[in-house]
């Protein structure tokens, strides 16, 4: 299914500033589709040229608080010039129509109401709000303040004020909806009509009376346990009395957190005063808080362990030193740099905010710290070509370790004292799969050589971190041209990470 822009692009000759506006009302229209007990769909004039005249459905959102009108999705929906007079009707006046008799859809009886979208100073689109009227009764005081709420709102839509002019939120996870809490604020900052959820919301916060009649900004501000936060809350009720629409904004007090969002109402230019929805979101915050603080705790965890990393590293720097034997120095030299191989990526996590890393800045550490294997009589260079990306931590550690023991090899092994060449890191990824390549044009691989049957401790290692912990497959050979290449492809789900035992080595 085409996105609401990609439908209005498509279909219409509107404007990205138009087409922004309908994505602000898309993302406050729950709210109103909730006030209201309707289905809201929104209608665009359509401009094909293949296409008579007609109304095209870009989006549609069905109510929380009561049925919806349709049984199957109207995006997409194509209204002839006939079936939508009503909506040429709201565009042209740019009112309200509600003159119709109800219909029946579906088997459902239903109401519909057009309302013209103003961008400015024309009519970008209409609103269709269509109501299920099977289950009608007769409405509580809840539903009469929705419905009045609802009705201020729509005629804010036409004229052009609702919803506000400020960017959409990308994190809207926590918006306040009708059904967390509705309070009617008069202009002089009384409460009209708090809802039963408002009022538990604010008992919560330490108010046992009733909200009827009580100032709300004053009152929220003495009930905030910090009285910078009650002083905000304060100030955007009255912003919005004022005919702002101030950000939404939380208020703890008692152990008690509420979110607080404040809209002003204004149909037709007149200050009726404001709707402010609440929402209680301790658990939530309480939760986060609990994230925050495990989070905090496992970052602290990999400073520590790299610190630790980094101890053993000197000590074994500082035993290679004492030791006379040569293999033993070389022993510990490449026992040095698989530890701090490990310690890098542990540092890298101490300093991310969720459990990945850049690999890439991984890379160029062990780069710089693998170069130095090579003898004075031997120049090589080290390339990179390609992106790692980021990765995951049970990814990261045991490639870290895979990628310094092959660069290694290649800068030990690829060329014989007195040569020069280079050796390639090479690194390809999509979506599912990560390919890591390290090739050199040197002597190339002994005859008979197989990687299953190696003893060398190095290519021991990669070949069970590869099929092991990785759950992926390397293969050492000769490459085109001369030289040795080795290749791993390592999985990057979830599952092929996890994977052990079932992978399958593959050796030329």
């Amino acid at each position: 299914m085409s996105t609401l822009r990609e439908l209005v692009q498509q279909h219409s000759t509107l404007t990205e500033d138009d087409i922004e506006h309908l994505h602000r009302l898309a993302a406050d229209w729950q709210l109103l589709a909730d006030l209201s007990f309707a289905d809201l769909l929104l209608w665009v004039s359509t401009t094909d040229a293949y296409l008579e005249p007609a109304y095209l459905c870009v989006a549609h959102i069905r109510p929380t608080t009561g049925p919806t009108a349709y049984l199957h999705d109207q995006v997409g929906r194509l209204l002839s010039v006939e079936a939508s007079a009503h909506l040429v009707a709201a565009a042209t006046a740019g009112r309200i129509w509600r003159e119709g008799d109800p219909e029946w859809i579906d088997d459902i009886p239903a109401r519909h109401e057009a309302i013209p979208v103003r961008n400015g100073e024309k009519v970008v689109a209409v609103l269709g709000r269509d109501t299920n009227l099977a289950a009608t009764r007769a409405p509580s005081q809840l539903e009469l303040a929705y419905l009045r709420s609802a009705d201020d709102l729509c005629r804010m839509v036409a004229a052009g004020s609702f919803p506000p002019r400020q960017p959409v939120l990308a994190d809207d996870t926590s918006m306040p909806r009708a059904g967390d809490g509705v309070i009617r604020v008069a202009p002089d900052g009384r409460v009209d009509y708090a809802s039963p959820n408002a009022q538990s919301a604010y008992r919560r916060l330490g108010f046992s009376g009733d909200l009827q009649g009580m100032e709300l900004g004053p009152l929220t501000s003495d009930l905030a346990d910090d009285p910078l936060e009650g002083a905000e809350a304060n100030e955007r009720i009255s912003a919005a009395l004022a005919g702002a629409s101030p950000d939404r904004i939380e208020v703890e007090a008692r152990s008690a957190v509420i979110l607080l969002r404040a809209l002003p109402l204004r149909p037709d230019g007149e200050n009726i005063g404001a709707l402010v929805l609440a929402c209680e979101v301790t658990e939530v915050r309480r939760r986060d808080r609990a994230l925050l603080t495990k989070d905090a705790t496992i970052r602290e965890i990999h400073h520590r362990v790299k610190n630790n990393l980094q101890t053993v590293a000197a000590l074994l720097r500082l035993q290679s030193r004492r030791v006379t034997s040569q293999e033993a120095k070389s022993a510990l030299q490449e026992s040095v740099r698989r530890v701090s191989s490990i310690a890098l990526v542990h540092e890298t996590l101490s300093l991310s905010l969720d459990e990945t890393v850049d690999f890439d800045s991984i890379v160029s550490k062990i780069s710089s710290m693998v170069g130095e294997v090579a003898g004075t009589e031997t120049v090589v260079h080290l390339r990179k070509e390609g992106i790692f990306g980021v990765l995951p931590s049970p990814v990261a550690t045991p490639l870290a370790m895979v990628v310094t023991e092959l660069l290694q090899n290649a800068l030990e092994h690829a060329y014989l004292p007195g040569q020069s060449g280079a050796v390639t890191l090479m690194a390809q990824r999509d979506r599912d799969t990560l390919r890591v390549e390290v090739a050199d044009s040197g002597q190339g691989l002994p005859d008979g050589f197989s990687l299953q049957a190696s003893t060398r401790l190095g290519l021991q290692i990669v070949r069970t971190l590869v099929t092991s912990e990785l759950g992926g497959s390397i293969d050492l050979r000769p490459r085109h041209g001369g030289g040795t290449e080795a290749v791993v492809v390592v999985p990057l789900t979830s599952r092929g990470a996890k994977t052990s035992g079932h992978a399958e080595v593959e050796v030329s």
